[in-house]
C-alpha cells in the first residue's frame, strides 16, 4: 500500500517503538508463566498489543485467564479472582477490581494498564459462555491475516480516535479496535476503507464469513467471522456512524493533519461561559449526583436513560427542551438541560372527554362545575370539554427538585444515588468543577469535519 507524504509522516510518529512493544512482550511473557506455573489455567496475551496493531503510547496489555469449561461459573468468577490477585499482588499494589460480565482485575505494573481476565478455554466460538470467551478467537482471526495491513490499521485507528468516533464505550459509542481491523481487512486497507465508507448509509450491512445467523437492525452491522449471531459494530450509533461518514468524505476531499491529531477543545472560562449563556437567552439547569460504583459501561446507559426520561418530564409540564446531555466521571456524574422555555404562567389548559362522550363528559362537568380553583370552565374547545387549571410547577427548577422525579423511569443505580441526594444547579452554577471540557463542548458543539476544518482555517 503506497501512502501519502502525510500518511507517512503520521505513521513514523504513531507506529510503537521496538522498545515499547519489547516491553509489553517481556511483561506479557511472565504474566503468562505465571498464569501456566498455577496449574489452574493457561495464559493468553490478547487485543492490539498482541496484534501488533497498537498505536505509539498505548499502555493497555490485556492478558486472559483462560480456564477449563468444565469449570461452573461461579468457580471461574471466584478461581479467576484469586489467581488474578494472586498474580497482580506480585508485582504491584495499584489493583481495582472491575466488573464486566464477571469479575476482573486492572493493576497498573510498569507503568502499563494491563487487565487479568478469567475466561473459558473453549474449542470453537460457538460454544463460548460468557462474551469474554470469545476475544482468544478474534486474536487468532485477525493474527493470521494481518500481515502486510498493520499500517493500514494504525493509520485508520488513529483517524477514528480524532474524529472522536474511536472506542465502544458506552460514552462514545463508536468504532472498537477489533472492528477497525476487521474493516481494514475488508476492503484490502486504509484508502480503500474510507473511499467505500464515504458512500455508506445507515443500515450498512458487511458479512465477511458470508455466515449470519441472525438478523440486526443497527445503524451498521458488521457480522463477526467467529460468532454469527453477533454484531461487532453494535456500539457504533446513528450519529457516530454518520460523523465517520462525514469524516471519510472530508478527508478525501481535502486531506490535512487534522484528521489524525484532533483540534484541542478549547475550554472557557467561567466568565466566558456566562457570557455564552446571556447571549443565548436560553435555560440551562443541570442535575449533578453521585456517581454510581459500577463501571462505565454499566452507568452512562443509565445516565442516558434517566436524562431522556427528566427530558420528557419537562416536556409534559410544557417546558421546552432545546437539547441535553450527560457526563460521567468516577465520583461526580451531571445531567445538562438547555431550555428555551424555563418559566411557565400560572394558568395551563386541561383536556377533557368529548362532548359526545355522554357519561365521561357529565363527570367531567361534575368534577369541576363548582371547583373554586379553576380560572375557567368548563368549555368546549375542538369537540372537548376542558378547563383552566392553576400550573403546579411553574419553574423547571423546581420540577428537577420535585418528587414527580422520581416517579419517572431513571436508570436502576442512577435512581438510588439520586435518592441519596442529588443538586440541581441553573444558569452559571451549572460550571461545577471537573466538568468544565464537557460545558465547553456542549456550549461549542459542532461536527467533528466542522472542528477539523476550523482548525485548518486557523492555522492557514
Amino acid at each position: 500500500m503506497t501512502f501519502s507524504p502525510l500518511e507517512q509522516s503520521v505513521l513514523e510518529e504513531i507506529r510503537p517503538t521496538r522498545e515499547e512493544l519489547d516491553r509489553m512482550y517481556s511483561l506479557a511473557d511472565r504474566l503468562i508463566a505465571d498464569i501456566r506455573a498455577s496449574g489452574r489455567a493457561d495464559g493468553m496475551m490478547v487485543g492490539s498489543v498482541a496484534r501488533k496493531t497498537c498505536v505509539h503510547g498505548d499502555r493497555d496489555l490485556d492478558i486472559f485467564m483462560l480456564f477449563d469449561p468444565s469449570l461452573p461459573r461461579e468457580d471461574l468468577e471466584r478461581e479467576g479472582l484469586a489467581l488474578a490477585w494472586r498474580i497482580a499482588q506480585q508485582y504491584t499494589d495499584t489493583i481495582r477490581e472491575k466488573y464486566a460480565e464477571h469479575p476482573y482485575l486492572n493493576a497498573t505494573i510498569d507503568g502499563l494498564d494491563v487487565d487479568l481476565v478469567p475466561c473459558y478455554r473453549v474449542e470453537e466460538a460457538t460454544g463460548i459462555q460468557s462474551a469474554v470467551d470469545r476475544t482468544p478467537f478474534h486474536n487468532r482471526y485477525i493474527s493470521a491475516r494481518i500481515s502486510g495491513y498493520t499500517d493500514d490499521v494504525l493509520l485508520f485507528k488513529q483517524f477514528v480516535k480524532a474524529g472522536g468516533v474511536y472506542g465502544s464505550d458506552q460514552m462514545t459509542e463508536g468504532f472498537a479496535g477489533y472492528l477497525c481491523e476487521l474493516l481494514v481487512l475488508h476492503y484490502g486497507g486504509f484508502h480503500a476503507l474510507l473511499k467505500a465508507a464515504a458512500q455508506w448509509k445507515p443500515g450498512m450491512f458487511i458479512d465477511i464469513e458470508q455466515h449470519a445467523a441472525k438478523w440486526f437492525d443497527e445503524p451498521l452491522v458488521v457480522i463477526d467471522p467467529v460468532d454469527p449471531c453477533r454484531n461487532v459494530s453494535a456500539s457504533v450509533s446513528d450519529t457516530k456512524l454518520l460523523e465517520f461518514i462525514e469524516l471519510c468524505q472530508g478527508y478525501l476531499k481535502s486531506p490535512s493533519k487534522w484528521f489524525f491529531y484532533r483540534p484541542p477543545i478549547c475550554i472557557l472560562t467561567e466568565e466566558e461561559v456566562h457570557a455564552r449563556l446571556l447571549g443565548r437567552e436560553s435555560a440551562f439547569l443541570a442535575i449533578t449526583l453521585k456517581t454510581p460504583p459500577y463501571i462505565e459501561d454499566i452507568v452512562v446507559p443509565q445516565l442516558r436513560k434517566s436524562l431522556h426520561t427528566l427530558v420528557d418530564l419537562l416536556k409534559r409540564h410544557e417546558f421546552v427542551v432545546a437539547r441535553g446531555d450527560t457526563w460521567m466521571h468516577e465520583d461526580r456524574s451531571m445531567m445538562l438541560f438547555e431550555l428555551l422555555v424555563d418559566s411557565l404562567p400560572a394558568i395551563r389548559y386541561h383536556a377533557g372527554p368529548p362532548v359526545t362522550a355522554h357519561v365521561n363528559a357529565a363527570k367531567f362537568i361534575e368534577k369541576y362545575i363548582h371547583s373554586d380553583i379553576i380560572f375557567a370552565g368548563p368549555y368546549i374547545r375542538e369537540g372537548r370539554y376542558g378547563v383552566e387549571l392553576p400550573r403546579r410547577y411553574r419553574h423547571a427548577q423546581d420540577l428537577l427538585s420535585s418528587p414527580e422525579v422520581f416517579a419517572t423511569a431513571l436508570g436502576k443505580h442512577v435512581k438510588h444515588s439520586m435518592k441519596e441526594g442529588y443538586t440541581v444547579h441553573s444558569g452559571i452554577e451549572c460550571w461545577q468543577p471537573g466538568f468544565e471540557p464537557f460545558i465547553s463542548e456542549f456550549l461549542q458543539k459542532s461536527s467533528p469535519l466542522v472542528r477539523i476544518r476550523r482548525a485548518e482555517a486557523r492555522t492557514s
